[in-house]
């Protein structure tokens, strides 16, 4: 079975399954933050190409506390994630693959690491894995934009560069156990 074929079969899967959650998390988002409860965000993809990531919103308008107390929760449960199914369905992300970034990271790399850009980003990774908690990870730092461009971002760079490498479909499957399974 191909990557895609596996990605489009549990993309559609998935979207059956969780759509009534997704509706449900959409609401509840909308209310908590008084606005729409859908999250879009332009990120880069396969072959450094910009496309549109969905999620379901987890901040409002404060300056003081941005992300609000639901928002939290769909964040650390990772819920929030869930409209990405889409993503896989349309055929811009994968399951597994690097997590999509912002513009000036991934379309910056330059040698070998990109090559990173011939994949599809993913839901999960292992480096996503490693860094599941690097919101916190950072807020300890002093300079969190320095110690995520030095310390964080190379080794993902790193990790995403061995997932080209030695990438497969059951390695995929190994990391999404280990995503379902990794202990918060």
């Amino acid at each position: 079975m191909s990557k895609r074929l596996f990605d489009l079969f549990f993309a559609i899967f998935g979207l059956i399954v969780t759509l009534p959650i997704i509706v449900l998390l959409y609401s509840i988002a909308t209310i908590d933050t008084k606005q729409n409860g859908i999250f879009s965000q332009t990120r880069i993809g396969q072959f450094g190409l910009p496309f549109t990531i969905y999620k379901i919103r987890t901040f409002g308008f404060s300056n003081e506390n941005p992300i609000s107390k639901v928002g939290a929760f769909l964040r650390n449960s990772k819920l929030d994630e869930l409209p990405q199914l889409w993503n896989i369905f349309i055929g811009n992300m994968s399951f597994v693959g690097p997590r999509p970034d912002i513009a000036g990271y991934y379309d910056k790399l330059e040698g070998e690491s990109r090559k990173i850009l011939q994949l599809k980003p993913g839901l999960t990774s292992l480096a996503s894995i490693k860094y599941a908690k690097e919101e916190s990870l950072l807020e300890k730092q002093d300079d969190a934009l320095f110690y995520n461009d030095t310390i964080i971002f190379p080794d993902k760079v790193k990790m995403n560069l061995d997932y080209f490498y030695n990438n497969s479909i059951l390695g995929d499957l190994k990391i999404i156990c280990r995503t379902i399974f990794y202990n918060k």
